[in-house]
């Protein structure tokens, strides 16, 4: 199942993305979709990250010291 989205955008960026989605041959759809689920994974990635810096449970270890733990 799909939702259909109205979005209003910048005349630069839209057309920038008509653009890419004819190089691509590509749906602009297809192409604001593939943007929107990358954005909201790294977006997770984030707040993961985030959330480990915060845990003070979770051990912080210098660049050498990871270095010398992988043996580089």
């Amino acid at each position: 199942m799909s939702t259909a989205l109205s979005v209003r955008l910048p005349d630069i960026l839209a057309k920038e993305l008509s653009n890419v989605a004819s190089t691509m041959e590509r749906p602009k759809s297809f192409l604001v979709q593939k943007a929107l689920e990358n954005y909201l994974h790294e977006q997770a990635n984030l707040q993961i990250g985030l959330e480990r810096l915060r845990d003070t449970s979770d051990p912080v270890i210098s660049m050498d010291e990871m270095r010398k733990e992988i043996g580089l």
